[in-house]
């Protein structure tokens, strides 16, 4: 449809900026009795902010840890799905102040878009100014980037989506695979990720592709094209490594001969919906448009404004008036250059229902975009990446959410700087036990102040005990002494992150020993 053109001026944009001086070299579980018997380290308790711990849905709302409804009211911060891996700007700003810029104007929760591309070993980010900013981000992955400005947001109090938005930095896919990127590789990229930010309610969900469209189907049975079951599919190996997080579903582009905006059309959710194994964790998304981006007929229409609440109703907005689930606008955006685009924002932000008129009992939403470079919407930044287009900015103003509660100076989610250190910590759980052998589960956390690149936990039985199997991480055994190191996968930790791994044991489990923790 129009999107291809859209991305494409966004990376030739892109690439007219980069400045030559900023781009950096590269540098299951055994069954059991369910028992358990667990130590770990004494918790900090404090009275709950809104939008703390991990979320869940209720009907057509999103509550937070403790049960208070939030409202996702958020910016799309793009540029890791493109060839340089790394969120646009960096070449002008420090990630820092650009961060602390999005939460001054309100936005709480950024859309962090990527490509398949940035889970590559050792793939670098390119453009990024260090010349007294960014100093931090010197010689990291764009993993490890993207570790920092998450730490950083929830340092903050702003939350975050990842969002799978094309299979490599060439150019978006009508389905979410490839002959590049089969589907086993989004799968496994996709759990990888969970995996990578588990125990870090910072991120809050992932939407596993950006903009499904022809030919994907939404309950066709067509397993190469169906959309829907593929969401499934991909929803539940997410939760199956980290059960905590949303999954944020788009729509297709046309059903039952009804065509709309690419990732924009819900309407099979009516006969179709998703099935999650984990329940309270499925968010609908649709993405919408102005004319700066594509013509559609109802903007034809004599009615023009006014019809197109019944279009949304019918493409998405359904979901949420029958409470089936919470719907998030994932993207919308448009220069704001014509008449028609200024009063279809205007309308779209009254139907998405105003916070002080309807509080988290309203669509939740990401804008798009933070970023100038933008080629058919713009952005609320302008080309110097600094000033405010505060007239786009001002029709956002009504549908604005509260801010979340900000990280702990010093803890989870500080990005750290000069002196900070690696530090982590682990605690052990038997899972069961049947006298002649037992199964464990050990947590590792990041407790330091920087993202971890590896891990090791090391511990001793009092008695004959050995490992007999291990997952999710590798191991050691002398005499009574084990030595477990991070697999590949999660040896990357973002600070306050968590990742888990397990073994079998033998003979029974015993008396529950003490482990040490080792970070770099």
């Amino acid at each position: 449809m129009f999107r291809s053109l859209r991305r494409a001026l966004c990376v030739a944009v892109a690439a007219f900026l980069l400045p030559l001086a900023g781009v950096q070299p590269a540098g299951a579980a055994e069954p059991g009795d369910g028992t358990a018997r667990t130590v770990a380290g004494a918790a900090t308790t404090r009275a709950a902010a809104a939008g703390e711990g991990y979320w869940h849905t209720s009907g057509r709302r999103i509550l937070d840890a403790s049960g208070q409804p939030v409202r996702i009211a958020g910016i799309n911060w793009f540029g890791f799905e493109t060839d340089v891996r790394v969120a646009h700007g960096l070449w002008a700003r420090d990630y820092k102040g650009m961060l602390d810029q999005i939460k001054s104007l309100g936005y709480n929760t950024l859309r962090v878009p990527y490509s398949d591309d940035i889970l590559k070993p050792g793939a670098m980010p390119g453009s990024i100014n260090h010349d007294g900013i960014n100093t931090d981000l010197r010689g990291l992955t764009s993993l490890q980037v993207l570790d920092r400005i998450v730490a950083y947001a929830g340092q903050k109090g702003l939350k975050v989506v990842l969002d799978r938005h094309r299979p490599d930095a060439a150019a978006q896919s009508a389905l979410w695979y490839t002959s590049a990127v089969p589907e086993s590789t989004w799968i496994t990229n996709l759990k990888a990720l969970a995996a990578r930010y588990l125990g870090n309610a910072t991120v809050i969900g992932i939407d596993p592709h950006n903009e499904p469209h022809d030919p994907a189907c939404w309950g066709c049975g067509d397993t190469a094209r169906d959309w829907r079951l593929a969401a499934e599919r991909a929803g539940n190996a997410v939760l199956s490594v980290n059960p905590d997080l949303l999954v944020f579903v788009e729509g297709v582009q046309s059903h039952n001969g009804v065509n709309g905006w690419w990732g924009g059309n819900l309407m099979g959710v009516a006969q179709y919906p998703v099935r999650l194994n984990v329940p309270n964790r499925l968010v609908y998304s649709a993405h919408d448009y102005a004319t700066s981006v594509g013509r559609q007929p109802w903007f034809e229409d004599p009615s023009f404004p006014a019809n197109m609440s019944g279009i949304w109703d019918k493409y998405w907005g359904y979901i949420f008036k029958q409470d089936i689930a919470p719907v998030w606008l994932g993207e919308f955006g448009t220069t704001l250059q014509s008449d028609v685009d200024r009063r279809w924002l205007s309308a779209l932000v009254s139907y998405l229902r105003s916070t002080s008129g309807n509080g988290a009992d309203s669509f939740h939403w990401t804008f798009w975009s933070w970023n100038p470079n933008s080629g058919d919407t713009g952005g609320i930044l302008k080309d110097d990446w600094t000033t405010v287009d505060t007239v786009k900015d001002g029709y956002l103003a009504d549908i604005k959410a509260p801010k979340f509660a900000a990280g702990d100076p010093g803890g989870p989610g500080d990005p750290g700087g000069p002196g900070d250190t690696a530090k982590c910590t682990a605690a052990y759980t038997v899972s069961s036990d049947w006298g002649g052998g037992f199964n464990a589960d050990v947590k590792v956390t990041n407790t330091g102040t920087v993202p971890l690149t590896s891990w090791k936990v090391t511990w001793t039985w009092s008695g004959t005990q050995r490992v007999t199997s291990m997952w999710n991480a590798s191991h050691t055994q002398s005499g009574a002494t084990v030595t477990a190191v991070n697999a590949g996968h999660n040896g990357a930790l973002a600070a306050g992150g968590s990742t888990s791994f397990g073994f079998g044991g033998a003979p029974g489990g015993g008396s529950v020993p003490q482990l040490s923790c080792t970070a770099t």
